[in-house]
């Protein structure tokens, strides 16, 4: 169990070269990583399940102790990302899927990356976690809508199904690891070191699956993509930061809630694509979780050696 949860724990920390390298080999071997596409949902099933497992009452107590901070975290992921997916896609001339596919990532909830990269830049864990939980458990009815009201205008939208399939995906697994953390803590808190593997695991088979079933599209639109997702990535934190400013919160709080906006559950953005709109709508998503995982990474990095003004 030592070696596995040093291998877990290396590979955790390693997430974004793992991204990168399996972005890569699903580009270059495309017929082989493809086939993992019909499996895009069971894995984010799978890495939800996980997150479950790590849920605990002390996530949601920080919501109730206090509400203002998380409300301006919950706010800012679910008005700053979105309205900058549609200004993005109204400027820069795309088709009509990709112009989804971005919608689609930013509406999606935050990332539990989000959660690590806040710890790295000295900022708020906790404020980080509850909005994560909490963006998450609001996905099922918040995201549907959002690209409903929002991507109608370039693919047809179906907001039941697509709440049907978070709740499946997210609400179910969530729902099913907390449980299982009640019935059976012990082999629970064993198996905890392990699920940073589990959830690399998941994520680089998910992107290598997106990349692979739409190489030609790479080819033709990549660099187009690449550059709506470090702008859309980019601005988020930029904009989430100065949200948090402006309404009095203090440096650790407006590191969390800047790199809480900023990333997107993408894995979630990747299954929702693929199952309603098309394989070139998953690519934001695919880039997304390659790109944010470096500039997270980069911001914390920053963000560590800014300490609160006197």
């Amino acid at each position: 169990m030592k070696a596995l949860t040093s291998i877990s724990t290396f590979v955790g920390k390693t997430f974004a070269a793992w991204v990168i390298l399996f972005a890569v080999l699903g580009f270059f071997f495309p017929d082989t990583f493809k086939q993992f596409g019909p499996w895009i949902v069971t894995l984010l099933a799978i890495i939800m399940f996980g997150m479950g497992l790590t849920l605990s009452i002390d996530d949601f107590r920080e919501v109730v102790r206090r509400p203002f901070d998380v409300a301006i975290g919950v706010l800012g992921q679910f008005l700053i990302m979105p309205l900058l997916a549609v200004l993005l896609t109204r400027i820069i001339p795309m088709p009509p899927e990709v112009a989804a596919g971005v919608i689609l990532v930013g509406c999606c909830p935050g990332g539990t990356s989000s959660n690590v990269m806040t710890y790295l830049s000295k900022g708020d864990v906790a404020l980080s976690v509850a909005c994560t939980s909490v963006t998450t458990l609001a996905a099922p009815l918040v995201t549907p809508f959002l690209v409903w009201l929002f991507a109608s205008q370039y693919l047809p939208v179906d907001g039941w199904s697509m709440f049907l399939s978070i709740v499946k995906v997210v609400l179910v697994p969530l729902a099913l690891g907390a449980l299982l953390q009640k019935l059976l803590p012990g082999a629970v808190k064993a198996a905890v070191p392990a699920l940073p593997l589990v959830s690399v695991v998941g994520i680089v088979l998910i992107v290598s699956a997106v990349v692979g079933a739409s190489k030609a599209s790479i080819v033709q639109s990549g660099l187009m993509i690449f550059a709506v997702v470090v702008l859309h990535n980019g601005l988020g934190y930029l904009l989430g930061f100065f949200a948090a400013k402006a309404t009095g919160l203090s440096l650790a709080k407006r590191k969390a809630i800047a790199i809480e906006v900023g990333m997107q559950n993408s894995g979630l953005g990747a299954a929702l694509a693929t199952a309603y709109f098309s394989p070139l709508s998953a690519v934001p998503s695919a880039i997304f979780s390659v790109w944010h995982n470096i500039s997270g990474a980069l911001l914390a990095n920053w963000f560590a050696g800014r300490e609160e003004e006197a």
